[in-house]
């Protein structure tokens, strides 16, 4: 019994001030007690990621769970300890896949983690196996990675449970294809998805996409994300934490601030989503409008929605992305989009697409600018160079944090989804760094960069007396 002097509070121990923290967060008393058992104490931000995965029992609760953000921020300690000392302790007999990319020696890796992490857990762990088989038949077995052909050998093999260290050095379709593998025959147990990943990377665009824009839009639905920095790691040693202070450039930007709007070799760097991305409007009748279109097929076409203030600020206003449609679909889900905007064909400024629809193709010698003129839309050439128009994206980004600041003159309405993905996540050419490093969408319809090509088809077509070709301003 505690007692108290008249007037005063109770005195409250380290313990029960952390069972508060634990439940405040959303942890069950049973969950602690397992971190109890396995001698973990958890920090705040890990009791948030750890309350997210009891979450994940739930019949409509998330099977994805993230942990990202800059380095040091005791991600991978978390994920270990809530797959050890809590699945594992509560479900007897699963099995889980633990992939961690590793330098010289996963065996070595692993080992490591494992002494940091939990170090009673080592009397389970056999080195020949590189698993832990534990007591009550859970194993949790370590794979590792140097590149993604090494994860190759995992598919196909039945687990409850994948956790992903560094999971921005897989691919999107390598991470689809891991998860393909986790199924279950048990009714005790729903299958699930941890991961931990860092800005840049392979990954760095599908994961911001399904992890990061959702936990942005409070949106999450079968995704749980958890932002962590450095100051969320409390027993993060100094000399480190002074070495990501001593970073510069997107590296600063992506290991120490965790900003997953920089990534590694990234083309568009001042790109800021706080800048940049605006919240829709109906914009005065007396701008002026315009359409840009990248076409495709197996690719999409995208046709970009302009607007232009008096004071020369561009805005895109609303985007139209499908593929393998046929031009009258496209026409019709473009006169559809105008219609959101009150705006009527006669509006439309100019409608400018790239070179390649104006090109003859078939046994007609027709091409596919005649089918859209067929119904009822004229398009005219873009200016398709490829230098200067992403040097005129650029341009109009601005520079926020810049001394002084350069404000931007190009703004995007958040509804534009692909193109708010597309434009941060590209990359610089290697074999001509002025230019952006074309990418194509996967079979699945991910990725590409058809979005920036219509952009950059659309500033172009206002641009001034910058690339040795003059534009006229007819309003």
């Amino acid at each position: 019994m505690t007692l108290a002097y008249a007037g005063t509070a109770p005195r409250i121990t380290p313990r029960e001030r952390y069972a508060r923290a634990g439940r405040a967060a959303g942890c069950p008393a049973g969950q602690l007690a397992n971190f109890r058992r396995g001698h973990y104490v958890a920090q705040p931000k890990q009791l948030q990621f750890h309350a997210a995965a009891r979450e994940c029992d739930e019949p409509d609760g998330p099977t994805q769970i993230a942990q990202g953000g800059a380095r040091g921020g005791a991600k991978s300690h978390g994920m270990a300890c809530q797959i050890v000392f809590d699945d594992c302790h509560r479900a007897p007999g699963i099995k889980w896949l633990y992939l961690r990319s590793v330098g010289a020696s996963a065996r070595e890796s692993f080992e490591d983690l494992l002494t940091k992490a939990m170090p009673g857990m080592m009397q389970y762990y056999v080195r020949a196996r590189s698993a832990l088989e534990l007591p009550n038949g859970s194993r949790v077995l370590l794979g590792g990675f140097r590149n993604e052909r090494d994860i190759d050998k995992y598919i196909g093999i039945e687990y409850d449970g994948v956790a992903i260290d560094d999971a921005h050095l897989v691919s999107k379709a390598k991470y689809d294809q891991i998860r393909g593998s986790q199924r279950t025959s048990r009714d005790d147990w729903r299958p699930r998805t941890y991961i931990t990943f860092n800005p840049g990377g392979i990954g760095h665009a599908h994961l911001k996409a399904l992890f990061v824009q959702p936990w942005r839009a409070k949106r999450e639905t079968d995704t749980r994300f958890f932002f962590s920095l450095p100051e969320d790691n409390a027993f993060l040693n100094p000399e480190y934490v002074d070495y990501l202070e001593g970073l510069t450039g997107w590296l600063y930007k992506a290991w120490r601030k965790g900003d997953f709007d920089i990534a590694a070799g990234q083309f568009f760097t001042t790109w800021r989503q706080e800048a940049h991305v605006r919240p829709s409007f109906r914009p005065p009748h007396d701008w002026r409008f315009w359409l840009a279109m990248d076409y495709g097929f197996t690719h999409y076409t995208v046709v970009l929605l302009f607007a232009q203030d008096g004071d020369g600020n561009v805005y895109v206003v609303d985007e139209h992305a499908e593929r393998k449609w046929l031009v009258p679909r496209h026409a019709a889900a473009v006169d559809a989009m105008l219609e959101r905007w009150s705006l009527s064909r006669q509006r439309i400024w100019r409608f400018i697409a790239g070179a390649d629809v104006f090109a003859k193709t078939g046994a007609t010698g027709g091409t596919i600018a005649d089918q859209w003129a067929q119904a009822g839309l004229t398009l005219k050439a873009a200016n398709d160079d490829r230098i200067n128009g992403a040097a005129e994206v650029l341009h109009r980004l601005g520079d926020v944090e810049s001394s002084p600041a350069i404000p931007p003159t190009l703004r995007i309405f958040d509804n534009c989804a692909r193109l708010i993905e597309c434009l941060p996540s590209l990359e610089h050419d290697p074999h001509r760094p002025e230019d952006v490093l074309k990418t194509d969408t996967d079979e699945n319809g991910n990725g590409g960069d058809d979005t920036f090509d219509a952009v950059r088809y659309g500033l172009m077509e206002v641009a001034r007396r910058r690339y040795g070709r003059i534009y006229t301003r007819d309003y």
